[in-house]
């Protein structure tokens, strides 16, 4: 708050906006179930915002300028991750036509077994999300041809998609590639490497667990045997659909060497779109001349391509299975989900323009009595502003300006305040439905984020195992002894 005349919001009040908005959501949930993110949420987040502002304004009188420069400055924040969620919905559609995703579903249904198919799913991402830094490229890549291959096996879409969703961000959190891995320890005050291997006593045991219960989810799933024994036949539609073959590898391939090569992901992303688009002219000429109802021409193939990025791919093959695998994608398809961040957004800067998300957070930090409640505080603050702020970015900031003193203070290394960072902070994001990440995959993979959070195994146990260790205060590193942080200290901290 840059009024110097505006009030400091009590904590009671600065609660008000977050209850308000929870009970909404939750009404919301209840009332329209999956259609929550349709609208419903979109409005709710906006209401919230708006009652934010009203309280700032009226009771704290803080000036609507700077209300309003916060709310901007928190939507140019985002503005990156919408135009790559446009960008990707495009991606998704033209790699449909071209037989790209065709292709990674078609040979994956013939390498992999429906029993392990949730393991698989974890570890190729993590594989992928590893090499490229990204989770967003991963599960919106082989993510897509994940969910197909095992929409086509009958297995649960949700614990597909948490198995995608534990892979990517695994491969992510430990890829010295990834923004946040970057942004965790410049935030703590260590370098990457050193921040990085500390990670490995939450994080691999973390993932290891999950794959565990991957694994047993998987044998002990009941498999829609109907489904299975259907996979030849949809390898033949597949095949009579698409022209399909090893080459149309080449198009991931060429985004995943981008992504390795620090092309930035936006561009990145716009040039796989381009890769897709091409292939599609070259490759699957048939298919477009079926499509159009005359013979292939670059036009006509241009009028489906165009199609395809915009609106998504729809083809009607006959084959009830195959078009529900295929008919998907587009940028059209991501308008929803680019409302569900613009509204988060508005509301966290609302929060944070008044003032109420900082006295929230300097609350949580007031309550800390000793290490372990200091990196349990430090998770806490990171869950809680994926929830309200809706960013990953700000989750991991946020609490990186505001616990850096008091780490200090408690003569800890500062890699344990990067560590916790990530350990909530990057991890959690994707299972609160209106945070910009959990409004991503739920957006790319056609899978509701509240369907697929209960199986995200990766992405609980992280926090949990990092709560764990330090409530028992095993291998929480010590840099020198320094006398503990006072009240005043946690009144004192500045946060923007």
């Amino acid at each position: 708050m840059s009024n110097t005349s505006a009030k400091r919001p009590s904590l009671i009040l600065s609660l008000v906006p977050v209850i308000f908005l929870m009970g909404l959501l939750i009404f919301n949930i209840i009332l329209f179930k999956d259609d929550a993110t349709g609208g419903p949420n979109q409005l709710a987040l906006l209401a919230a915002g708006a009652l934010a502002t009203i309280i700032g304004i009226f009771v704290q009188k803080v000036a609507y300028s700077d209300i309003e420069n916060q709310i901007v400055k928190s939507i140019s924040v985002a503005i990156q991750a919408t135009l790559i969620l446009l960008v990707v919905g495009s991606l998704i559609g033209t790699w449909i036509l071209s037989g790209v995703v065709p292709a990674m579903i078609y040979y994956g249904l013939q390498l992999i077994h429906p029993a392990v198919i949730l393991p698989v799913c974890a570890l190729v991402c993590a594989i992928v999300a590893l090499a490229t830094g990204s989770s967003w490229s991963t599960t919106g890549t082989v993510g897509v041809a994940l969910i197909g291959i095992g929409q086509a096996m009958g297995i649960p879409l949700g614990m597909v998609a948490g198995a995608i969703v534990s892979g990517a961000y695994f491969g992510d959190k430990m890829s010295p590639l990834s923004d946040t891995t970057n942004l965790a320890p410049a935030m703590a005050g260590t370098d990457l490497f050193t921040h990085i291997r500390y990670m490995v006593y939450t994080t691999v045991p973390a993932f290891v667990l999950a794959l565990i219960l991957f694994t047993i989810l998987g044998l002990f799933q009941n498999h829609d045997g109907a489904a299975i024994g259907s996979i030849p036949e949809v390898l033949t539609q597949i095949k009579s659909v698409f022209n399909i073959g090893p080459h149309l590898f080449l198009v991931p391939a060429s985004i995943i060497v981008m992504v390795i090569l620090r092309v930035p992901a936006l561009p990145a992303m716009i040039l796989g779109t381009v890769f897709g688009g091409v292939c599609a002219l070259m490759f699957q000429q048939e298919l477009i001349a079926k499509m159009i109802g005359t013979d292939f021409s670059l036009i006509s193939g241009y009028k489906v391509l165009m199609g395809a990025a915009y609106n998504g791919f729809s083809f009607e093959s006959g084959n009830k299975l195959i078009d529900g695998l295929f008919n998907r994608g587009g940028m059209s398809g991501m308008f929803g989900t680019v409302t569900l961040i613009l509204m988060a957004m508005i509301f966290g800067g609302a929060m944070e323009g008044t003032g109420m998300l900082q006295r929230i957070a300097e609350s949580i930090l007031g309550m800390v009595k000793g290490v372990g409640s200091l990196i349990g505080a430090t998770l806490a603050s990171s869950i809680f502003l994926n929830m309200t702020a809706s960013d990953q970015y700000l989750a991991i900031l946020i609490p990186g300006r505001m616990f850096k003193r008091a780490y200090d203070q408690y003569g800890l290394h500062p890699k344990n305040l990067s560590r916790a960072l990530e350990d909530a902070g990057t991890v959690t994001s994707p299972l609160i439905p209106w945070n910009s990440c959990g409004a991503y995959e739920a957006g790319v993979m056609g899978v509701a984020t509240l369907e697929y959070a209960p199986y995200a195994f990766f992405n609980y146990l992280s926090p949990i195992i990092s709560a764990f260790l330090a409530g028992f205060d095993i291998g929480i590193e010590r840099s020198s002894v320094k006398t503990a942080p006072s009240e005043s200290d946690a009144e004192g901290v500045e946060l923007a």
